[in-house]
């Protein structure tokens, strides 16, 4: 548990991250306190790095609710599957989104949701919690992270910024 992980890449991104190791029941127990602490209407909510080692372990499936465009222009998680929350640049909901979850995940699953910054991932898991989905996570952060001072992402934190896989077309 007091554990370091460093996340040190290639010399192209020498920036080195620290998070403490847990092991997948710790993660999930500390997802489902900070849905209580924070009154979430889901599970919990997961950090990246965390959920990463959740789909590496087989203890969850990471599903990607962005939209076809972002994930072809900004990339992906290969090992996640495509769900949509919402569609076109409109973000128009999807409405067939908790019926394609059930078809391709469903719902005895530990469920990781991501988004671009972790709050389209939040509506999601609301909405699949609210259907009967009772193991549905939001990953913290999402893919691109928040917006800085300067109004970028990918600059304090993400999925990106951790330096997880990910892969562009």
């Amino acid at each position: 548990m007091n554990a370091k992980i460093d996340l040190l890449h290639d010399s192209a991104s020498l920036t080195e991250t620290t998070h403490p190791i847990l092991d997948a029941d710790e993660i999930f127990t500390n997802a489902q306190h900070y849905a209580q602490q924070h009154e979430l209407n889901f599970s919990g909510s997961i950090h990246p790095i965390d959920a990463w080692q959740l789909v590496q372990l087989d203890r969850a499936i990471l599903v990607d609710v962005r939209t076809n465009e972002e994930r072809k222009f900004v990339g992906y998680v290969s090992e996640s599957v495509h769900i949509p929350w919402a569609t076109g640049t409109a973000f128009n909901r999807n409405p067939r989104f908790i019926k394609e979850l059930e078809t391709k995940v469903g719902k005895d699953q530990n469920i990781l949701l991501l988004c671009r910054s972790a709050r389209r991932s939040a509506l999601a898991a609301e909405a699949a919690f609210n259907a009967g989905f009772k193991h549905i996570y939001n990953v913290l952060e999402g893919f691109e992270g928040d917006l800085n001072q300067s109004l970028q992402r990918n600059q304090s934190n993400g999925w990106k910024t951790h330096h997880l896989p990910w892969q562009q077309d």
